[in-house]
């Protein structure tokens, strides 16, 4: 296509997208509601400016540090006498206040400050300096590098203070990309920034330790563990307990290999534990990833799915002797915090687990010898999801309690028995705010899709909802290894949205199938291998298929989907491939193109074309255009980094080639996030709520016409 013709007709479908017909009603485009389109958005408006600009659905955050003792918590509070910002003592069994007057120790130590705490690391550029703390004097840590783009990052005391280690990433073979930059209008700026595609150059990485003092001060002993000429990456690098000896997590390009080794500061290396797995070891969010170090450096605790089930085992420094730490065909979700917590006084290893609900979360723990089984330290009659902040004793833990129809309330409990010793925040604005918000909670079902499988999804109804009428539907989709969004957790997955977007007279509905991160096995999250689309596809239209044969409200000749950045690629997918399922789709930020996108995410989960050309023709939305009938809405921001507007122009050109009708928006300068700029969360939410009211009509119709 001719560029100057291809710029025009991009602006015209952009501008198609804006100035489309906002007075039709919905009564003339056979909807039960009498109010336009109009009337039902300024009706939403201030709903959305209070979610998305006033914040009124977010919680009040509890921060507080323990104290190194466990014998209370710092909080910074405005001071009623003074008013000015104060570092206030909360004595952990009366709840008696103090000022801190001067310095306290408190557990969570900043990990740039040297050991001795006279010192502390400053990032300077591309490298770091060191600087005195009582005279402000700095020197070099390491000179900036002369070989163009390499930076220094994570850098790490040792133990004793007298190295740091830290790991250079050389991007110098990362290819460039051109990014616009605003400024004036007729000759905006262009910047260079490196983006690893699928397939291309990824930063290549080594890890270093730097004397501080004496004679060799800046001297660089680099550690000779390399990976292959592809690449690879790094998890946790961390001294190994003591400051002779270092812990290098090193993880394949694919991330389908996961080595964890030993390495002296004088250079020999040895390997403690790996494990391979054909489809990966270690996927996007890095759960697995990272180890804990108990009974004084001599054992460490690592989280694995070798066998089927993410588990925490614990092995001896030396490799020897794994243990199996949490038995059972249950995933743990995740470690309790900070870090791994362990009880080594008590002899227990604390986690995160849900095993009968996939869409809850609960404190459990096990005996660190590997002797016994999970026990449940949640409340039972407490259903929903939950965090922990433990003390440095593990007697005492800051809990947060919430549920999707319920705001957080945090309170101080004791470990184990959890007896709540007082409420530390209430939210009591924010419950009052939700009581008059949610007047019909969001419910949680399970749909049953075959003999193997069973989703489980989320139902949010209309505030005047009647059983004897049926609803259009809204789907909310990501669908992705990434991100679960069926979590009975408060403000999970875009609630907010849905609710504001179910009172207009939609049933909005939320789906996670298999491929997603839900604690239901390996096998589960790996079963969407080689090709991300394609089961997410079938198996989300499987489910709205379900869900409207076993509930008689569930209009499915209205039925709209939408989703952001994975979630707007499987809206695309649905929309092509399921046309006489779904008629609307909203794509935000999406990535119809995967092998345009970044290489960190997408090899994990499909490799590259070079080895799995057939996985990404059956992935990319791109191919399966042709088969849209319904209307579509794609959003994007001009300033993307990550889902960059060149991956969604192939589908602009494909689109228009094919001669099919869509909506195209295009945000100036915004980010995957769609954030930047006054205004524009909430222009993004009233577009998608004006398309979807213009497109599909809300309300019920009697079920006789069905």
């Amino acid at each position: 296509m001719h560029s100057r013709l291809k710029v025009l007709t991009l602006f015209s479908v952009a501008a198609f997208a804006i100035t489309m017909n906002t007075n039709t009603t919905l009564a003339q485009s056979a909807g039960p509601h009498s109010a336009s389109t109009a009337e039902l958005l300024e009706r939403s408006r201030p709903r959305l400016e209070g979610i998305y600009a006033k914040g009124e659905m977010r919680p009040q955050r509890f921060e507080a540090q323990w104290l190194r003792d466990s014998t209370g918590m710092v909080i910074r509070e405005q001071d009623v006498d003074s008013d000015e910002t104060v570092r206030a003592i909360y004595d952990v069994n009366s709840g008696e206040r103090t000022v801190a007057t001067t310095d306290v120790e408190t557990a969570k130590v900043d990990p740039l400050l040297s050991p001795d705490g006279k010192s502390v690391l400053k990032k300077q550029g591309r490298s770091w300096i060191i600087r005195d703390i009582t005279s402000g004097e700095t020197r070099p840590l390491l000179e900036p590098s002369q070989a163009g783009d390499v930076s220094y990052q994570d850098p790490t005391w040792s133990p004793d203070g007298k190295r740091v280690l830290f790991v250079e990433a050389d991007s110098n073979d990362v290819r460039l990309r051109n990014v616009l930059v605003p400024g004036d209008p007729s000759y905006p700026g262009v910047r260079k920034t490196r983006f690893a595609r699928v397939a291309t150059n990824i930063p290549k990485l080594r890890v270093g330790v730097v004397d501080v003092d004496g004679d060799d001060a800046g001297s660089v002993k680099w550690r000779p563990i390399d990976f292959p000429e592809e690449g690879g990456y790094f998890g946790e690098v961390s001294w190994a307990g003591n400051s002779e000896e270092v812990l290098v997590e090193r993880l394949s390009r694919f991330r389908d290999k996961r080595e964890l080794l030993m390495a002296r500061v004088d250079g020999a290396v040895s390997t403690l534990f790996e494990e391979t797995n054909e489809a990966w070891a270690v996927g996007s969010h890095g759960i697995n990833s990272g180890v804990q170090w108990i009974d004084g450096g001599t054992r460490l605790v690592f989280l694995s799915e070798k066998d089927g089930w993410r588990q925490a085992f614990v092995i001896d420094r030396d490799g020897k002797n794994e243990r199996l730490l949490s038995p059972g065909d249950y995933d743990i979700i995740d470690r309790a915090e900070p870090e791994d917590v362990v009880d080594e006084e008590g002899g227990w290893y604390y986690f995160y687990a849900s095993p009968n609900n996939g869409t809850q979360r609960y404190l459990y723990r096990v005996p660190l010898d590997g002797t016994g089984t999970k026990e449940l330290i949640t409340p039972t009659e407490q259903a929903g999801w939950h965090e922990y902040q433990f003390s440095p004793d593990r007697k005492f833990a800051i809990h947060t309690f919430s549920t999707v129809n319920s705001p957080p309330v945090v309170d101080l409990v004791t470990i184990p028995a959890h007896r709540s010793i007082r409420i530390l925040e209430e939210n009591q604005e924010l419950h009052k705010k939700a009581q008059e918000t949610i007047s019909r909670p969001t419910e949680f079902v399970q749909l049953k899709l075959s003999e193997e499988v069973t989703v489980d999804a989320s139902v949010t109804k209309p505030s005047d909802f009647d059983e004897s009428k049926r609803y259009p539907v809204f789907v909310y989709v990501y669908g992705e290894p990434y991100l679960q969004t069926v979590l009975d957790r408060w403000g999970a997955a875009q609630i907010d949205f849905l609710r504001t977007i179910a009172d207009l007279g939609y049933i909005t509905v939320s789906i996670d199938n298999r491929g997603t991160p839900c604690p239901k096995g390996a096998a589960w999250r790996r079963s969407v291998f080689g090709s991300l689309g394609p089961l997410s596809t079938e198996e989300q239209a499987a489910a709205i298929q379900e869900l409207g044969r076993t509930r008689s409200y569930v209009d499915l000749s209205r039925v709209g989907i939408w989703g952001w950045s994975g979630g707007g690629s499987n809206t695309l997918n649905a929309l092509f491939r399921k046309p006489d399922v779904y008629h609307l789709g909203i794509a935000v930020v999406p990535k119809p193109q995967p092998h345009l996108y970044n290489a960190w995410f997408q090899e994990i989960y499909m490799r590259t074309p070079e080895v799995n050309a057939e996985g990404y023709a059956r992935s990319a939305p791109l191919g399966f255009a042709d088969g849209l009938k319904g209307k579509l809405l794609i959003v994007t921001g001009s300033g993307e980094t990550n889902t960059h507007i060149q991956i969604i122009e192939g589908l602009v050109d494909r689109l228009i080639e094919l001669g099919k009708p869509f909506d195209y928006m295009v945000y100036p300068n915004r980010d995957h996030g769609l954030r930047e700029g006054k205004g524009t969360e909430v222009h993004v939410r009233m577009l998608i709520t004006r398309y979807l009211l213009e497109n599909l009509p809300p309300g019920p119709l009697p079920l006789q016409s069905k």
